[in-house]
């Protein structure tokens, strides 16, 4: 190799080094950028509550020792002037051994205690009346299991989530009108606006509640789904800041890190199951859904399993 060839061999190597330096730096930086956005979102997410460790569990659960965990999501309205409800209320089980999560819907106008208040009433009444320390004790007294952490969603702003991550995918079951939209049978793609109106609609489904907590899933699901795709990786900054503004945990940045690490595998196998067999019941004018007993002990036993209880 003479010598020209020789200098026109390290000039393109020099610059390959100064491409690939540049493309490095970039990606760090741009990766720094995703988890400073991150950190930012979930200390707005953030939200310790005062209430001590379950009395249904002997110590506090361990991520790196890959103990079963429980969540329970509550999807929230608020208006002006009202202490809102708990328009959803989805319990959620992760096993890391078995490598599944359980989805465990909670029909919102189930008749049980109000821990903390001594009466009957709907369970989505709990909100209202205690925020969520009363609604995470009147949860685990019907479950009979630790409820360790909480997640609670702006269903008004839930819009903007659906939107941060340019709308969901939902497979439709059946032909509706609702908010304004029509939703024809099939798969549709919704955007944020649809997908609260479509999540919404509970009057005119043949399985009443159930129907509408299904659809609700779909929405979760699909949301999760778009966040996840490489797609989102351009649009973080938006979807961190709608996390952020409609979504508080008391889960911290660290624990939420730990769960991706060590339950990933649980993460990508979900059961969805509900409380059924029960009848709706009119008590003193007012409607209820009356759980049997049996029904509820079924769903106790399962529950307490996927725990390792």
């Amino acid at each position: 190799m003479n010598r020209k060839s020789r200098k026109k061999k390290k000039k393109w190597l020099k610059w390959v080094l100064i491409s690939f330096s540049i493309l490095f730096v970039g990606l760090a930086i741009y990766l720094f950028t995703i988890y400073q956005s991150l950190n930012s979102a979930t200390d707005k997410m953030h939200n310790p509550i005062d209430r001590d460790i379950s009395t249904k569990r002997s110590e506090q659960v361990n991520f790196n020792e890959k103990d079963p965990f429980s969540v329970l999501v509550l999807g929230v309205d608020e208006r002006e002037d009202d202490a809102g409800r708990s328009d959803t209320m989805i319990v959620m089980t992760v096993n890391p051994n078995e490598e599944s999560t359980k989805l465990l819907s909670i029909p919102r106008d189930t008749l049980t205690e109000i821990v903390g208040r001594g009466t009957q009433d709907k369970i989505n009444h709990a909100y209202a009346f205690g925020g969520i320390p009363m609604t995470m004790d009147t949860v685990e007294n019907l479950l009979d299991i630790p409820i360790d952490y909480y997640l609670q969603v702006n269903m008004e702003g839930f819009e903007d989530i659906v939107d941060a991550v340019g709308g969901v995918s939902v497979d439709n079951n059946f032909s509706f009108d609702s908010g304004g939209y029509s939703f024809p049978e099939g798969e549709l793609k919704l955007d944020g606006h649809e997908a609260l109106a479509y999540s919404r609609m509970r009057y005119e489904d043949p399985n009443g509640d159930f129907g509408r907590q299904e659809r609700q899933r779909k929405i979760i699901q699909g949301v999760v789904r778009e966040g996840a795709s490489l797609n989102s990786l351009w649009n973080f900054s938006n979807i961190f800041d709608a996390l952020g503004n409609n979504i508080k945990t008391n889960l911290t940045f660290k624990q939420m890190v730990d769960i991706q690490s060590e339950y990933r595998s649980a993460a990508s196998n979900f059961e969805q199951t509900s409380i059924q067999n029960g009848s709706g019941e009119r008590i003193d004018g007012i409607y209820y859904y009356v759980v049997p007993a049996e029904e509820l002990t079924a769903v106790q036993t399962a529950l307490k399993e996927h725990l390792d209880i």
